[in-house]
């Protein structure tokens, strides 16, 4: 066979590498690219055209921890609750949100608890609380969905039992009762333990912990400023209780106390920028974030729509995108990276909704 001369072979070899740099080049722009999942079509739901209900986003880029100081945030119309209910709890639990109790609009205590799939964008009615009761606790620890405290009755009568539901059995089963009977307070997640933090119409600075494993209840050093109507949560071992309102609906509050768990002692935070009680708390991705509430004198019906988020690395607050559906009496849980909020009242006071919207974390 007879040999090419050398100067051949660089030709040929010279071709060969711009070839492999046009199509890396090529492929950067875009123009060449893997095969793409296209989401599915965008429907509209609820009472607001111009907001749809998109599908969680699973993908890892959207699991990420997102820190505290970039997140902006936006807001999602969703199915609204078979049963609107106002003074609700709310907690998360695998892969659903559970709502619990609440006011019905004549002003009864409702027993109903449903489960809301994100996957299908659906609720459903799951066995009913033992007891109707609005105002109640609720938390979600180690596959168990845990409901506390609350009042009976229109009259405020407050209860101090404690119901656990195993979603395995579609079953609730009584537990141990709380220290003091009381409705109205904050409560989150440290550790695998459930705290609660004030109250009412009695037990403002009232302040305890449950312990799943144990089946108990232990009072711990009260809270230093009485209120109830707050929001809470539990970020590494300190629980966080904000705002919140002391006696009737125009006490509000914007104080931030911090429990830490681990020395037993609270201690002052930086205050949240507004004032308001009757309002929803969620934490995610170490972050603590506030909805709603109610005494707004700026608004004719007594609503804020303000969504504040507080950066505990920092001891720091700021504001995000208002929410969609201004409302009070509502709870908050976190799936991934939406906070949900089902329920509520759009009216200060009595003003039942069965508004459900989503406030997603992700960047885009």
């Amino acid at each position: 066979m007879r040999k090419l001369p050398v100067r051949i072979w660089l030709i040929v070899i010279g071709v060969f590498g711009a070839l492999v740099v046009l199509t890396l080049a090529v492929s950067a722009t875009g123009l060449i690219s893997p095969q793409r999942l296209e989401p599915g079509p965008l429907r509209e739901v609820f009472s607001q055209p111009s907001m749809v209900y998109l599908p969680p986003r699973d993908s890892l880029a959207a699991q990420q921890s997102t820190p505290c100081d970039s997140v902006t945030g936006r807001w999602i119309d969703l199915a609204p609750l078979n049963d609107p209910r106002q003074e609700v709890g709310v907690a998360a639990l695998n892969g659903l949100i559970y709502v619990a109790g609440g006011f019905h609009p004549d002003g009864s205590a409702a027993n109903t608890v449903e489960a809301y799939d994100p996957t299908t964008d659906r609720w459903t009615f799951v066995a009913p609380l033992p007891l109707g009761v609005h105002h109640p606790g609720a938390a979600a620890v180690d596959g168990v969905f845990y409901v506390f405290g609350g009042e009976r009755s229109s009259d405020s009568a407050p209860s101090d039992a404690t119901f656990a539901y195993d979603p395995a059995t579609n079953t609730w089963t009584t537990k141990a009762r709380m220290p003091t009977a009381r409705g109205a307070m904050g409560a989150g997640v440290v550790d695998g333990r459930i705290y609660a933090a004030g109250g009412e119409p009695f037990g403002e600075n009232d302040f305890a912990v449950y312990d799943p494993a144990t089946d108990t209840w232990t009072a711990l050093p009260q809270m230093p400023t009485p209120r109830n109507h707050l929001a809470a949560g539990g970020i590494g071992s300190v629980f966080y209780a904000v705002g919140g309102r002391s006696g009737a609906i125009g006490g509000i509050t914007s104080v931030v106390e911090a429990f830490d768990t681990t020395t037993g002692a609270w201690s002052q935070r930086t205050v949240m920028p507004t004032p308001r009680g009757g309002i929803g708390g969620a934490v995610a991705n170490g972050c603590l974030y506030v909805f709603g509430g109610e005494n707004n004198r700026s608004s004719p019906v007594g609503i804020f729509d303000q969504t504040e988020i507080y950066d505990p690395s920092s001891d720091s607050w700021r504001s995000l995108t208002p929410m969609g559906v201004a409302r009070h009496g509502i709870g908050a849980a976190t799936l991934g990276n939406r906070v949900y909020i089902p329920g509520g009242a759009t009216i200060e006071g009595f003003g039942v909704t069965g508004a459900h919207q989503a406030f997603d974390l992700a960047t885009p």
